[in-house]
């Protein structure tokens, strides 16, 4: 028998403790573990971001049934709701880093959710043919350092009715010197505006509840009938620390929609800054009896706000009586916001 030598009765070094034995320190050990999780099936691998995907394609499919309180929450996702696709892609190089069939299966379905929500919009494009009234919409900015610059890329737009929202006090003549030349017809409450081609009558304020007026209703004898044409901008939404500012918004919301709905026209239009999109809920008070124009004859998300990298559309035309033949999204001006317009039909 040989002798023994000092590696037979060397002792085995200590474990270390909070370290499984055979585990290496350092970078080695991160790899260890790395290694140790991709030896799992492949079915195992990945749970935990195949349940994250699972959470989000409930979020975009649900989010009718997010509670609204506390902070507004529903009202938050739903405002950036086509912003849940970025949540896509970040899940699909997590699965693909697990090398997990179970987790890639899984982050198709908020990719399919989307699609299903927003394909149509993605690739659809703005309608166009014959229309008997083209409107314009545009949130000015109280704070527009070019009133005069602004009024004329509007011009550009060729529309027969012009309405302008948040109009300083003494500035309403700024525009005015740019756009009566081209709109013999005009009428203004508090900080909303109306420019027209065709004759304007019963010009009334609309009460909207915020202590000044920012909402008006004139009728509008176009060559093939009166329209009622509001004017509006509704109350705004701030990011506080106790949520989703959104109840006075609300509030003026409901308000408007009460005068819409009881007005007697045939044809109706809403034109503003309402400082919500379409699917928000807050907003279902006034686009349940209403069509929005972007939804049904534009192209793309028709985002307007804010002007510089828009992610919401907030700014809408709204009929009631009228086809909408086109809608788009028009170049951006000094403003905040993005003006818009749209093509009606009788």
């Amino acid at each position: 028998m040989a002798g023994s030598t000092a590696a037979d009765t060397q002792a085995p070094p200590a474990p270390v403790p909070g370290r499984p034995p055979g585990r290496r320190p350092g970078l080695a050990g991160v790899r260890d573990v790395v290694r140790d999780g991709l030896r799992r099936p492949a079915w195992r691998r990945g749970r935990v971001v195949a349940a994250c995907a699972v959470v989000v394609a409930l979020l975009m499919a649900g989010h009718g049934l997010i509670p609204n309180t506390p902070g507004r929450v529903g009202s938050l996702v739903e405002t950036f709701l086509p912003w849940t696709a970025v949540l896509v892609p970040p899940l699909l190089l997590a699965a693909a880093v697990r090398r997990s069939w179970t987790a890639l299966v899984a982050t198709v379905l908020p990719a399919v959710v989307w699609l299903a929500m927003f394909g149509g919009t993605v690739f659809s494009s703005a309608g166009s043919g014959p229309y008997d009234v083209r409107v314009v919409t545009h949130n000015i900015n109280a704070e527009n350092p070019d009133p005069a610059g602004t009024a004329r890329s509007l011009l550009g737009a060729e529309a027969d009715i012009v309405a302008l929202e948040e109009i300083p006090t003494g500035e309403r003549d700024a525009y005015g010197a740019v756009l009566d030349a081209a709109y013999p017809h005009r009428a203004a409450e508090g900080t909303v505006a109306l420019w027209s081609r065709y004759p304007i009558t019963r010009v009334t304020p609309v009460d909207v509840g915020m202590g000044f007026i920012r909402a008006m209703r004139a009728e509008v004898r176009t060559p093939r009938g009166d329209v009622a044409v509001y004017v509006a901008h509704l109350a705004s939404v701030r990011f506080r620390p106790d949520g989703f500012g959104v109840a006075s918004r609300d509030e003026t919301v409901r308000r408007l929609a009460d005068a819409v709905d009881a007005d007697p026209a045939e044809r109706v239009v809403v034109l503003g800054d309402l400082n919500g999109t379409v699917d928000d809920r807050g907003l279902e008070p006034l686009t349940d009896g209403l069509t929005d124009a972007q939804e049904a004859a534009g192209g793309g998300f028709g985002f307007t706000w804010p002007a510089s990298f828009p992610m919401a559309a907030i700014d809408h035309v709204l009929v009631r009586g009228l086809d909408t033949v086109s809608a788009k999204v028009l170049p951006k001006t000094p403003s905040d916001h993005r003006p818009i317009s749209a093509d009606l039909a009788f």
